[in-house]
């Protein structure tokens, strides 16, 4: 594993979070301190085309790859951090 893996690898809940909160406040363009963590992303308006997008990036950056559809069933940016870090975690 190289250093930028490693890197990549090793988050914290907190900046798993903070990072889902930048790429959603970028793909609805209000300020990520406007997204409430318990509130639903399609109430938001992150529609089909964000969440492949989202899911996209997840699979980039985060080096977890998931399925769109995930995002109908995990509907909170909480729910979403919580998944994510048990995904790392395994």
């Amino acid at each position: 594993m190289t250093d930028a893996e490693l890197t990549q690898s090793v988050r914290t809940p907190e900046e798993i979070g903070a990072w889902l909160a930048e790429r959603v406040s970028h793909f609805l363009q209000i300020p990520a301190g406007e997204i409430d963590p318990e509130g639903s992303l399609a109430g938001y308006g992150l529609d089909s085309v964000y969440v492949f997008a989202l899911c996209g990036e997840i699979t980039d950056d985060l080096g977890l790859p998931i399925e769109p559809t995930l995002l109908w069933d995990i509907d909170t940016l909480s729910a979403l951090t919580a998944h994510l870090v048990g995904l790392a975690a395994e």
